[in-house]
């Protein structure tokens, strides 16, 4: 017997029974396509936390004062004062692999304008701030230097703090607003760059010189942390353990004595927030295989009952001399088309359910074409596993004992 009659055999025994080959085959085709669904979602979340990294700049490099302690406790950020102006300097002058580097103070309070007010965050930085952060100007301009010198009141909004405390068409240039009881002149408005990844505003911020937070705001000579970026993303391991040498060389650090600062990169948080995407995706994948695993269960019953139904057929076709191993590739063969016809239609309402997802719920998602051979994957090793054991079964059929069953 050759393999285009064992082929035409089985496709006639699916046909003979229709409704009961589709409802086998409903397992495959809502496990196929959740599972599907499932890693096209956890696939376009990990994208989108990626792009939105690297619009806040994937070279980003922070650094922190940290590990300090007295009397055994861990004391806050704003008791921590080991980052220094002369830190800055110090980086600024000698870093051969940063572009940019930036001060950072900040202060948390109400920024008053007329009868309104809003609560947001003051930022004292430099003008590189925009290189790393990927900030622009959309409307005036960012102070200079000099204004940083000057210790000058002057500040550039974001859109969300422009839409919180001015009428819809005002010019907010040129304007003051009051910060708690400090007056700072706006003098530009940030180009809009709306939520990132983690839900925060990104235009919900007002930045001025450094100087002026330090010492109009706080009251402080030591700096909050240093924001950098390096000249390119592959040189940023190389660009903390040279920020990291400095700092340690001005803070007098001895071979062995931990850090008093900590330095992180926007690398890390990307690699910390992919890695728990991928066990997300994992975890909503491994659920949705629940259901192909309860299809697979599915094929082996019904099999096993096409096998009793047709134990006479099968002693028929082994007493004029059909091989054990024709009944069993027969079985296997129909075993193999409902896991596969399933698996076809699952990728297809999987597919399908995945753009509805987007346009309905408005969620990223990416449908990666190794999620589409893994499910044809899954669906044929379902087909033999599940398929197997009652095609064997028909092949060890004895021949005399199968004619006589009732």
């Amino acid at each position: 017997m050759n393999w285009g009659n064992l082929m035409q055999m089985a496709f006639r025994s699916l046909k003979n029974n229709k409704l009961r080959c589709f409802l086998t085959m409903l397992g495959i085709i809502i496990g196929v396509s959740s599972v599907i669904t499932m890693l096209a979602i956890g696939q376009g979340s990990k994208r989108s936390i990626q792009a939105q990294i690297s619009e806040m700049g994937s070279n980003v490099i922070m650094v922190f004062p940290g590990n300090r302690r007295a009397g055994g406790v861990r004391l806050s950020a704003d008791e921590m004062q080991t980052i220094k102006l002369q830190d800055y300097r110090s980086i600024q002058e000698q870093a051969t692999l940063l572009s940019h580097v930036s001060p950072m103070v900040s202060s948390s309070g109400q920024f008053i304008y007329g009868a309104k007010n809003t609560p947001s965050t003051l930022y004292g930085v430099s003008p590189d701030y925009l290189d790393i952060r990927m900030l622009e100007v959309e409307r005036g301009e960012m102070f200079t230097e000099e204004d940083i010198d000057a210790i000058a009141k002057v500040c550039v909004v974001g859109q969300t703090v422009v839409d919180d405390l001015f009428e819809e068409g005002e010019d907010p240039l040129g304007k003051t607003v009051r910060f708690n009881a400090t007056p700072f002149k706006i003098i530009g408005v940030l180009k809009a760059k709306g939520y990132n990844s983690m839900g925060q505003d990104q235009d919900d911020l007002v930045l001025a010189p450094y100087t002026s937070v330090q010492k109009r705001i706080l009251a402080i000579t030591y700096l909050r942390g240093l924001y950098a970026s390096a000249v390119d993303e592959k040189q940023s391991e190389d660009a903390i353990e040279q920020i990291e040498g400095i700092l340690r060389e001005n803070h007098r650090l001895q071979a062995g004595e931990e850090n008093d600062f900590e330095v992180r990169s926007q690398e890390e948080l990307s690699n910390m927030l992919s890695s728990t995407t991928n066990l997300l995706t994992v975890l909503l994948a491994s659920i949705a295989g629940i259901s192909l695993l309860v299809g697979g269960i599915g094929i082996m019953n019904i099999m096993y009952v096409s096998v009793t139904e047709r134990t006479k057929e099968i002693g028929l076709r082994l007493s004029i001399g059909a091989k054990s191993r024709h009944i069993l590739w027969q079985f296997l063969i129909e075993s193999l088309l409902i896991s596969v016809s399933g698996g076809i239609v699952g990728v297809v309402l999987g597919a399908l359910a995945s753009i509805a997802v987007k346009y309905i719920a408005g969620w990223p998602i990416f449908v990666q074409p190794w999620s589409v051979l893994l499910a044809f994957a899954v669906c044929t090793f379902t087909g033999v596993f599940f398929g197997w054991y009652p095609a064997k079964k028909a092949a060890n059929l004895d021949p005399i004992e199968a004619l006589r069953y009732e």
